[in-house]
């Protein structure tokens, strides 16, 4: 018997069948500046230069994590994309950049097409609503490195911002407002530890449906990541925002002092926003004090910006007028050891 890759567990033609499959919903996210179709060996991405003085290009790369963990357990591939591209274009956001491309990669032990395509469509979808053309990426099969049934995904996003817009947090100043725009739920960041409180400890199945969060668990953990490019982006055309933080690993405590200049903290208030039931479950079933879950979690709040108080109504007005829900939840304050050792201030 001859060997063949195809017997060494890679199916080219599976792979071609994927892309052939995949090409409708891929395309549709391509713009004007788009040079290249589907198959080159790199994409080509035309830059407009309307309206732009002196242009920086803004990248960043990212994953799902092991909410791709739940994917495989529910068989449901549809959303995980918006979260691959949702972790990406919301990165880049904080400097006050715009998408203007994306590239995936998709690695797993044994192809099937069709979930492929399902995976792809779902990022093209998520790409599409940022305004980021899909110009390329890799789908790699790799048997014997990931389990038949298991994949991997990644993003890459390029984005575009004017130097004299670019936003810093170096203006950010005492008494500024803290505003946060809701999350959609759990995002992508904490799922180790909220798969090991209820599949490991409470032994629940994802199927298993939830009086408190009206669904299954499997739906609410799913629920993917909001897109905020659209809201944000209306928003900076109204209002100067200071600076922004996209609460992902790390929580709270890590993400908001990426925004913050030297020399300040933070003050959140108490009860400023809601917190979805999704994470008082695991708070009460893990008994996981405070600290620890606004490290971990996002608990409601996707996205924090810092804006001169004369601008938060303007802010929430805006954001509102988008369909997003949003919250003055703080201010910046002078930093104190208190606010560098804990960075959150949770009473007034």
């Amino acid at each position: 018997m001859n060997n063949t890759y195809k017997s060494a567990g890679v199916d080219v033609e599976e792979g071609q069948k994927a892309v052939e499959l995949m090409k409708n919903a891929v395309k549709e996210t391509f713009t004007n500046n788009v040079l290249t179709g589907l198959g080159g060996f790199g994409g080509l991405f035309e830059l407009d230069m309307e309206g732009i003085n002196k242009p920086v290009l803004v990248s960043g790369t990212d994953g799902v994590g092991t909410k791709l963990k739940l994917a495989f357990m529910m068989d449901q591939h549809d959303t995980i994309g918006q979260d691959c591209v949702a972790m990406c274009v919301n990165d880049i956001l904080c400097q006050g950049a715009k998408p203007l491309f994306f590239l995936d990669y998709l690695a797993t032990g044994k192809l099937k097409a069709e979930r492929a395509e399902t995976i792809v469509t779902g990022i093209a979808k998520a790409c599409k609503e940022s305004g980021a053309a899909l110009i390329g990426g890799e789908t790699a099969e790799m048997p014997g490195f990931y389990d038949e049934g298991e994949y991997d995904l990644a993003g890459f996003v390029v984005g575009i911002v004017d130097k004299e817009r670019i936003i810093t947090g170096e203006n950010i100043r005492p008494g500024d407002a803290l505003v946060g725009i809701a999350s959609s739920g759990v995002h992508s960041n904490g799922f180790s530890l909220a798969r090991k409180i209820f599949f490991e400890q409470e032994n629940m199945k994802p199927t298993e449906h939830s009086l408190r969060l009206g669904k299954t668990i499997g739906e609410a953990l799913l629920t993917p990541t909001k897109l905020y490019v659209k809201p944000i982006l209306t928003l900076l055309d109204t209002v100067k925002v200071k600076g922004m933080s996209h609460i992902t690993g790390g929580g709270f405590y890590e993400n908001i002092p990426r925004m913050l200049p030297e020399g300040t903290g933070v003050k959140i208030k108490e009860n400023s926003f809601p917190v979805p039931e999704i994470f008082k479950m695991i708070q009460d079933m893990g008994k996981i004090d405070e600290r620890e879950m606004y490290k971990t979690f996002n608990m409601g709040i996707g996205m924090v910006l810092a804006v001169s108080p004369e601008d938060l109504e303007k802010t929430l007005t805006t954001l509102k007028a988008s369909g997003e829900e949003a919250y003055p939840i703080g201010e910046i304050i002078k930093e104190t050891k208190e606010s560098r050792e804990s960075v959150i201030v949770w009473k007034e």
